[in-house]
């Protein structure tokens, strides 16, 4: 999945507001997710399963230096295998996003957890986005509202367990502009929540019928229950 004009893009200042945010959020939310096996699929110049304690973290694309190659659509892993997955800015410019969710669900046990990072087109970015299109990232892709990947999510049996947005200053070329609207970032997340330019969503997959069975550390031990003779029966005609 190329994307042109990305790597110019994560180097600019835009690029390394935005970074800095997703990082920061990502680290704290991957950080109490446990298990064996964790994926990040797509954006392999960032590493955002570095503040996770998994045996396997594992990067994963179709381009680019990774521990693994291959099509999104057609993830080489077993059912159920799984136990965290990241998507940073996958789904939006995806060609097919469905069929890339559809493997993820596939791939991961039961209450596993599914990490989306993706732009807001109901923030000044998604606006930018639609007044002046250009084939560069980030403005090149088709941007998915947080409401409908909430829907596709709860289609393929996932609850959504929390959200987030951030990076509130418009989406200015130059540094010194965007230190100046760092004001915004209070002002946003106070009366401004859904118009982050970046949102997170954080969902766990849910099995229908399963029951999760946990240690009871409480329970006491069982008495040894005293053994009864078992009576013979008299013989009859003695």
């Amino acid at each position: 999945m190329s994307i042109p004009g990305l790597d110019a893009w994560l180097a600019s200042p835009q690029g390394r507001y935005v970074l800095a945010w997703e990082q920061q959020q990502l680290d704290a939310a991957v950080a109490d997710v446990f298990g064996f096996n964790a994926l990040q699929l797509g954006l392999p110049q960032c590493d955002f399963l570095r503040a996770n304690r998994m045996a396997l973290r594992c990067r994963v694309c179709d381009i680019g230096q990774v521990d693994l190659r291959c099509d999104l659509c057609a993830l080489p892993f077993a059912n159920q295998s799984v136990d965290l997955v990241i998507l940073p800015h996958v789904l939006e410019f995806a060609a097919d996003p469905h069929q890339i969710l559809r493997e993820v669900e596939r791939i991961l046990i039961p209450e596993g957890q599914i990490i989306i990072v993706g732009f807001n087109p109901l923030s000044l970015w998604g606006l930018r986005r639609q007044t002046r299109r250009t084939p560069v990232f980030p403005w090149n892709g088709s941007y998915l509202s947080p409401s409908r990947l909430k829907d596709w999510l709860k289609l393929l049996g996932f609850e959504v367990d929390r959200g987030q947005f951030g990076c509130y200053a418009p989406p200015c070329e130059q540094q010194q502009w965007l230190q100046r609207w760092r004001f915004a970032e209070s002002a946003g997340r106070r009366w401004w929540t859904f118009s982050g330019a970046i949102y997170l969503l954080r969902a766990i997959k849910r099995v229908h019928g399963m029951r999760l069975l946990t240690p009871n550390w409480r329970k006491k031990p069982l008495r040894a229950k005293a053994l009864r003779p078992v009576a013979q029966k008299e013989k009859h005609g003695d």
